[in-house]
């Protein structure tokens, strides 16, 4: 049975790891501060390096947080596919609030020497993993490999959802479904 102290400790964990989070997606990693963060969460500063060591080590906390969110999106229930349509799961994640942190963390992941880089690539191979699991190899277009389709797939939603979070008005995100839905096999579809 976990103390009372074991408790708060986890809040505050999970308070600093949401806080974290959103400012990252509004801000960016290296334009919030440990003092942004705090302020949000509630939370004594002090806390951050106490818990993470530092804010990568928070930075990690939160992508590992999302990481898992998209795992349990797309993980099968009782070793079976979900009975969601895998497209319409992904749709409706990029309109999700935090999901605008993948758009502000990949113009700094992208910077060679980016401290966030290796986490990014993490989240991206979780997504891959995520989709990749819906996709039965028989369901494929010929001459192409699941990871192959995977990564286009993966690829065209992460575009999708910058435009989108640029100019939402200019990106109807139904009619891109749709559209998506058209190009894909008809045997990827659900029953």
């Amino acid at each position: 049975m976990a103390t009372r102290r074991t408790e708060r400790t986890q809040e505050s964990r999970r308070l600093l790891v949401t806080a974290a989070a959103e400012l990252f997606a509004e801000k960016g990693y290296r334009q919030t501060s440990f003092l942004d963060i705090a302020e949000k969460a509630g939370i004594s500063r002090g806390s951050i390096p106490w818990h993470f060591g530092n804010k990568l080590g928070l930075l990690e906390a939160v992508i590992d947080d999302q990481i898992q969110a998209v795992l349990a999106r797309f993980a099968p229930v009782s070793g079976e596919r979900p009975p969601a349509d895998p497209l319409d799961q992904v749709m409706s994640f990029i309109r999700m609030p935090v999901t605008r942190l993948f758009i502000t963390l990949l113009a700094e992941a992208v910077e060679v020497d980016s401290p966030i880089r290796k986490h990014y690539a993490q989240l991206h191979a979780a997504l891959r993993q995520g989709v990749q699991a819906q996709i039965p190899e028989e369901a494929l277009p010929p001459g192409t490999t699941a990871e192959a389709f995977t990564v286009l797939l993966v690829g065209a939603v992460i575009g999708v959802h910058a435009q989108w979070r640029v100019a939402p008005e200019a990106v109807d995100l139904d009619a891109v479904r749709t559209t998506i839905r058209a190009l894909l096999p008809t045997n990827l579809e659900r029953p």
